[in-house]
Order: structure tokens, then sequence, then C-alpha cells
């Protein structure tokens, strides 16, 4: 018992010693020595720079890099104490060294230079959207300000927030504010540095480093600068990156965004930005607030993105661009004095795919621009009419026109209505409904017809007159359910984000689109011409390739790939492989198939395009198409797919305002050419738009039971 007190007592001496001296080293560090560690202290900056992962590569499906990294210069500015008056000189002099450079500097304010109006982004080049607006006043935290404060009030709330004098210019007001903005919104602090410029020029730096003393806060760091290693080519698959805007802040903020940081806007970068986004990396340090680094904390490297290998063929691609451009201009060159002969042919697109497999091999649209100037030329793309930063391959919806035929055939013969070796003799008018009593394409031409025709005669020939009797006999439905198993108003699948829909004409879709109701009946007349490629019917380049496609091949709908596979860039190991992938496989009888392919042979061989193919090295089935629109001259387009007897790709191409078939039929050559190395093939000339072929398949006039035509381009 004794012993057990002793111990006791020991315990408590020590536990009041051990206090003791806990409270004496407190008092000595805040009371004794307080000043001292004080001092210290405010002579020293910690602070976790952030070094940035580079994105990974874009490489074609042979190993080209189309797009990579290269090492710039970035201006940053680092958190210190310094008063407003002296931060605002800094931001002006920082300013000052980047546009005598003409290096453009970040200023994410969507408030313009004065005088002041609103400039929310929009993807869509089209105009500011409500959706901008209203994220960016959900971003904004500042309590005196509000949704109904017009532009200039709201540069007031940030030219006082900020101390902006008047001794600075209005134009240097802005940069300021601007600058101080965007770095406020980004997270600066003393463990976060922001980005004020990126990818400066040489004098730029050498500048900066030589105002140092001046320029309290700001340094020069090397950076990941994106890298377009084939310049032009491709622009529209491969997107382009940019700084985080307040709509795209929101949504992915949970994800480790901040509004300093780099995404994927359009293309390949936007679609996938979760394997090419790298993990930053960071650098822990201790300097002094002069900026003289003492002790190195801690170091985390960055991962770089993931690299992705897509389908495409980078000199396929780079024929299919220059052919789309030299057929365009070649069209305007011979167009005459005569109305909608071609002098309003701008622009077009063109899809080259892999029947067997979906890959897309060449997927181009003309105009293109060349994204290493992006910023440069970004104001000369926006006044464009032409809209070279739309992708029409994907977001283009067109009239098929005539091209539509091989389908409605195929729908006729498999649901029973029609048989392969059936003739029906074209009259030239068809009056079976009197109200509505549209012509044949020949008899409009020359008061013609073409006689007895079988379905393979039909497509040669494109007999009018054969695809409204067939169309009559099946009814919109069931052509509806034949276009919607080819793919045609359905999306492929294609990892491009921009893709659309397109449509099918339908009685459902004419009640969408006509706002009259009295005209939202569907009638016979909307039948006959949805059979024919026209009505409401409007669809992507990127469907009618792989429509052309599903015919080639027999009948199998393959979901179109442009992504390969995306590899680890650590090590190279396969993150996530993209093979061969079928949506439906069409039970298509044999004879059906051949007897619409042999149309499709001689349309290439004796009809619409066969002066494009004369003496051509190889077999092509094809089909040409020709519609109208309400203003400006036809378009132009065109499906087919080669070798005629073993098939291996297959094209889609459309020309805006092309004229006629045929001249599409020019762009499917030469990527023919390319692809099964046929140079030395017989050159054929370009034809001239004012040659007849295949005339536009819309009618006039308009009847009582005729349809509403809004077949054409969806700008």
């Amino acid at each position: 018992m004794p012993n057990s007190k002793l111990r006791f007592i020991i315990l408590k001496l020590v536990i009041a010693i051990m206090f003791a001296a806990v409270v004496w080293k407190l008092f000595d560090l805040q009371i004794i020595k307080g000043d001292q560690y004080n001092e210290v202290a405010n002579t020293r900056l910690t602070t976790n720079i952030v070094e940035k992962a580079p994105r990974g590569e874009i490489l074609d499906r042979y190993g080209t890099k189309l797009v990579s990294n290269k090492v710039g210069y970035s201006v940053v500015m680092q958190k210190t104490e310094m008063s407003d008056a002296e931060l605002n000189d800094v931001i002006k002099n920082v300013v000052d060294v980047l546009y005598s450079n003409q290096c453009d500097y970040y200023d994410n304010l969507p408030i313009s230079f004065a005088p002041y109006s609103f400039q929310f982004e929009d993807e869509n080049e089209d105009g500011s959207t409500d959706d901008e607006r209203e994220a960016w006043f959900k971003a904004n935290k500042r309590s005196d300000i509000n949704e109904n404060m017009p532009a200039d009030e709201i540069m007031k709330v940030y030219k006082n927030a900020y101390h902006v004098g008047d001794n600075y210019s209005i134009d240097e007001q802005r940069r300021i504010i601007g600058i101080r903005y965007a770095a406020e919104t980004s997270g600066l602090s003393q463990t976060r540095m922001f980005t004020i410029a990126e990818d400066i020029s040489v004098d730029a730096v050498t500048q900066i480093r030589e105002r140092q003393s001046e320029l309290k806060g700001i340094s020069v760091i090397n950076d990941y600068v994106r890298e377009y290693n084939m310049p032009g080519l491709a622009t529209h698959i491969l997107g382009r990156t940019g700084r985080i805007n307040a709509k795209e802040y929101e949504a992915n903020k949970d994800l480790g965004y901040g509004y300093n940081d780099i995404i994927g806007k359009q293309g390949i970068e936007q679609w996938g930005e979760q394997y090419l986004r790298g993990t930053d990396g960071t650098t822990g340090t201790t300097k002094e607030v002069s900026g003289k680094e003492i002790t190195v904390l801690k170091d985390t490297p960055p991962v770089p993105g993931d690299y992705m290998v897509l389908t495409i063929d980078a000199d396929l691609q780079k024929v299919t661009e220059e052919s789309l451009e030299k057929t365009i201009q070649n069209i305007r060159a011979s167009s005459g004095v005569k109305p909608k002969d071609g002098a309003d042919c701008n622009a077009g697109a063109a899809v080259v795919l892999d029947i067997k497999t979906g890959d897309t091999l060449a997927i181009a649209s003309c105009p293109t621009y060349d994204m290493s100037r992006f910023d440069e030329d970004y104001s000369q793309l926006l006044q464009n009419e032409a809209r070279p930063m739309w992708n029409r391959a994907v977001s283009g919806q067109y009239s098929p026109g005539s091209t539509f035929k091989p389908l409605t055939a195929i729908a006729a013969i498999e649901s029973g209505n029609l048989t392969t070796d059936e003739i029906i003799e074209d009259k030239g008018v068809y009056k079976l409904y009197e109200g509505y009593q549209p012509t044949c394409w020949i008899w409009n031409e020359y008061q013609m017809t073409h006689g007895k025709q079988n379905v393979s005669a039909a497509i040669e020939n494109s007999c009018n007159y054969f695809f409204y009797e067939a169309g009559r006999r099946m009814g919109i439905d069931t052509l509806d359910e034949y276009a919607k198993k080819f793919g045609l108003g359905e999306k492929t699948g294609i990892e491009l984000n921009e893709e659309d829909t397109g449509h099918m004409a339908s009685p459902q879709y004419k009640k969408q689109v006509v706002s009259n109701v009295t005209s939202q009946d569907w009638y016979g007349g909307d039948t006959l011409q949805a059979a024919i490629g026209q009505s409401y019917s409007l669809f992507t380049p990127v469907q009618l390739a792989n429509y052309a496609a599903t015919i080639a091949n027999g009948g199998t709908r393959h979901k179109v790939n442009i992504v390969k596979s995306i590899r680890s860039s650590v090590d190279g190991s396969v993150v996530k492989e993209f093979g061969p992938e079928v949506v439906e496989h069409l039970n298509i009888d044999e004879n059906t198939l051949n007897a619409v392919k042999q149309g499709m042979k001689r349309v290439v061989d004796e009809g619409s395009a066969s002066e494009i193919f004369v003496n051509y090295g190889i077999q092509v089935g094809g089909k040409t198409g020709t519609a109208q629109l309400g203003d400006g001259s036809n378009n132009a387009v065109f499906i087919a797919y080669a070798p005629f007897d073993d098939p291996q790709i297959a094209v889609s191409v459309v020309l805006e305002h092309g004229v006629r078939g045929t001249n599409a039929a020019q762009v499917a050559k030469d990527i023919f050419d390319k692809y099964f190395n046929l140079s030395a093939a017989a050159e054929t000339p370009n034809p001239t738009p004012n040659q007849t072929q295949e005339p536009s398949q819309t009618n006039e006039p308009r009847q009582t039971n005729e349809p509403q035509n809004y077949g054409g381009l969806i700008r």
C-alpha cells in the first residue's frame, strides 16, 4: 500500500513538470521571443507552385503526330503584400510589355472596352446566350453586382473595388480591371499563382526580366503549349483548348478545375478531356518576400495526360481537304452569268469510312482554318459568312436528294411492295393525286420519259416517277422505319460532341416544324417527295457515308469511330480501345442488294457520274444527288463505295451550292485515287456546272396536296 501511494505522488510530480514546461515554452515563443519569430515569419513566404501537366498527344492511325506539346514561356503572378495602387502599377507595366510585343494576355471579364457592353463567350459562334450570362452572374460572388445592372455600372463597381484611379487611361483601367478580375476568379492566393499570359515571345521574356525590380510578384516560367504538327490539317476533328469559362467552371469545379485552367472546347480536345488532361504537380517552396528561394519543401511531379490514337489517315485527310477546296474553287471559276450556276459555291464536307469496321479514315469540312493561328484570326473567322469554324461533316444537315433513292428501293422491295424485276413505266407526270402531279426530271428538262424501268435502271437514271410509285405503295411509315435502320436521322456515335441528329421526314416531324395548324396534315404528296430524298429529310454527311457503307457491306451498320485507342503517356499501356461495334444488322435479301448495287454501279459506269470515272482503274458503286434550295444554286451530293466487288471504303460528299451531284463525285474520285494508289489513272476534266446531268428533284408549281419542301441546308 505505501508503495502504491509513493508511485502516485511521483506520477503527479511528472505531470506537473511536463505541464510547466509546455507553459514556459509557449510563454517563451509568444511573449519573450514573439517579436523575433514574427519578424522571421513576415520575411518568408511559403507557397505551392503548381506545375502544369502536359496534355496527352493526339496521333493518326499510323502514329503520325497531329497535336503535341512544346515548351513555352508563361507570365505568372504571385500574391504578395502590396497596396492596390502598387499592384495596379505592376499590372499596368506588365501589360505594357505584353501589348508592345503583341502578346495576348488572359482576361475573362465578359465586358468590352469602352463603351462598355457584355460579351459572353458562345461556342456556336452565333451570338451570346442566356445560359452564358446566367452562369456568369451565378458564379459572381460580389453582393454589389446583380444581373439587372448594365455593363458600365458593373465596371464602376470593379473600379472602386480594385481602387483603379483616374491616373490611368480608360483603356489602361479596363486592362487592369480585367486582369485583377481574372486573378481573383482564378483563386489567386499565397499558395496559388495566376497565369497572366501564355506562350509569350522571347522579346517579352527579356523585357520582363530586365524590369523585374519594378514587377514585384511577377515571374516568367516554362509551361506547356499546344503544338499543331500539321498546321491546318483536321482542324475540325482535333478541335481546340482554351481557358475555362463560367459555364464550364460551374459544370466541372467538382472535378478539380480552377478558373485559371485549360479545358477542351471543341472536337477531340473536348470529347477526350477526361483522358487528355493530366494531373498537375506541385513544388512547395519557402521564399523570402524578396523572391530569393530558401528551401524546397516538397515536390510532386506532374503526370501527363493519356495520348489518343485516332482512326484517321493523315495523308488521306490531307487529300480530302485539298480536293474539297479545289473542287469548290473550280465550280466558282466555271460559273458564268446565269443564275444558280455555282458562283455561290463556297463550302462542303466529305467523309470516308472503312465499311468493315466503321472507322473514320478522313472527315473534312470546308472552309477550314489553322488552329495554330486561332487567336490571331478569331475576329476574321467570326466575320466569314462561310462559317469556317463550323464542322459541316457532323453538324451540317442537308437534303440527300437522289442519293436517298437506293434506300427507297430497298425499303419497297423488302417490305413486299416491289420486286427486283418489276417494271414500272415512267409516264413523265405522276397523276395519281388530282391536286398534286409531280413530274420526272427528264420530263421537266426535255419533255421525255425514261420509259419502262426496273429498280436497277431506275437508280441508274434517277427516275423520279419510279420512286414516286415505290414510295406511294409502301407509305411513309415503312420508309421512316428503313431510314432509321440505315441510321439516317440518327446519331452515328462518332466521338465528337458536335454531332447533330438530323431528321427523317415524317408526319410527326412535320407537325413540329409547320406552325400553320391547317398545313400540319401529312399528304400523299409528302410521301412522294420523301421517297426521292426531299420533303423534310435532312441528314449529316457522316450519316450519308455510314448509309453508303451499310449498303456496301451487305446490311451491317456500325457505330462510327474516330478514336482507335487511348494509351497511357507514362508506359504506353492501353487505357481504352475502340473496336468495331455493330449497331444493327439488316437482314436484306441478297437479290435486293444485288439489284440496288447494280443500279449504283451503272450510275458510275453509264449514268450521271460516268464522266468523272471514265476509264477508271477500279469499279465503283455510287449515286449522285442534286437538292434544290430556296435561294442560290443547288446543293451537290454524292455517295459511293469501292471496289465494287470487294468494298473497302465508303464516301459521302456534299457541296453547298455545288450545282449538281456530278461535281461532288470529283472529290470522291480524288479520295479513291489516293486510297487505292490510282494516281496514274486516266485524268478526267473537272465538269462545268452548266452541263446537264441530274437536275434538281424538286418540282414546280406547288399545289394544295403538295408538301412544303424544307429540304436543303440548315445553317
